[in-house]
């Protein structure tokens, strides 16, 4: 959500406007731990939440929170699927996900969103705590971005490119209370209703910044508006795995590469890469141009391009790395792994 970034004041009374920086679910947190839970039956469908409630339907975690102005709706039309209804608002974000979330899953989403005045949001969204991280993966961004914070630089993941932002929140409201806690955003250049969001990328983007997660609260794919706009949208939830909390990385059913920092220096850096679930794998490394691959241990490595690297065991098992040139460009890049 958008708000003034110093105030201590819960940000439910203020008007929101594009110009702000992003308060969060801050808000959504303070008054969702006075608000009665709401179980649905796994059956339930169609069930109109016009309040601030959370709750699990079918084994899937929702949640509807408005500031009390104007109206908002949340239907649950399946445990995986969700349309909203919004007018006048003031803020309210609401959504369908997992509790706790993770950094190893990938979220399939498909829908539609309509809006007029204010901003629109469709987002990955959720809370780390132990470092206390308040996160969003912008999809879809009705009304124009405002000014986020310190612009990290930008990543590419599933076909798109995005920037990634870092913002600290001083004596805001969280899921610990009042708290000073970071943001971390990567919103997407060109907007999409529908695609794929391998989360683990964003993990290890925000992690070569410095930007680490820690135990992963709840996570959701998230609607939100703000500003006194009006609008509607219809979206559903795919999930490709993930378990707890950790490192970045990429993968399929059967087959995770994961990403960890090795050593550094003043224009190179070296990245280790652990498999797991196979050991006849395939680890595609997509680089951040310009930078690019310099050298390789442990692995046979070929390119499809100078920024697309196809590894491949080599008899020394399933730990490996590579040394990168940035080139100015010190985002990490991403992988994914096929058995």
């Amino acid at each position: 959500m958008y708000g003034p970034p110093t105030s201590p004041e819960p940000p439910r009374s203020r008007k929101r406007g594009r110009s702000r920086l992003l308060v969060g679910g801050a808000a959504l947190a303070v008054a969702l731990a006075g608000a009665a839970t709401a179980i649905l039956p796994g059956a339930a469908k169609a069930a109109a939440i016009c309040g601030v409630q959370t709750g699990t339907n079918g084994g899937m975690y929702w949640q509807m929170w408005n500031n009390g102005q104007g109206s908002a709706c949340l239907t649950l039309n399946s445990p995986s699927s969700y349309s909203s209804t919004w007018s006048s608002i003031g803020d309210f974000v609401d959504g369908v996900g997992w509790n706790p979330g993770s950094t190893s899953r990938t979220v399939s989403f498909s829908g539609s969103m309509s809006a007029s005045g204010g901003t629109a949001l469709l987002s990955l969204y959720g809370w780390s705590t132990s470092p206390l991280v308040e996160y969003y993966v912008i999809e879809d961004d009705l009304g124009g971005s405002p000014s986020l914070g310190t612009l990290k630089g930008t990543m590419t993941s599933d076909g798109a490119t995005y920037n990634i932002y870092e913002h600290q929140q001083v004596n805001q409201p969280s899921i610990q209370g009042t708290a000073t806690f970071e943001q971390y955003l990567a919103i997407r250049q060109g907007n999409t209703t529908s695609g794929t969001i391998t989360f683990p990328n964003f993990v290890s983007a925000w992690a070569s910044h410095g930007m680490n997660l820690g135990t992963m609260n709840y996570q959701i794919m998230a609607t939100e508006s703000f500003g006194g706009g009006s609008g509607n949208d219809s979206v559903s939830v795919n999930t490709g795995g993930g378990g707890g909390g950790g490192g970045g990385g990429g993968g399929g059913s059967s087959c995770t590469a994961t990403l960890s920092a090795g050593s550094k220096g003043s224009n190179w850096y070296n990245l280790n890469i652990a498999v797991s679930g196979s050991n006849t794998w395939t680890v595609t490394v997509n680089m951040v141009a310009p930078g690019v691959v310099y050298s390789t241990f442990n692995v046979n490595a070929t390119f499809a391009s100078q920024y697309v690297m196809k590894a491949t065991p080599n008899g020394h098992g399933n730990n490996w790395g590579f040394t990168v040139s940035p080139n100015g460009q010190w985002t990490w890049p991403s992988v994914s792994c096929s058995p």
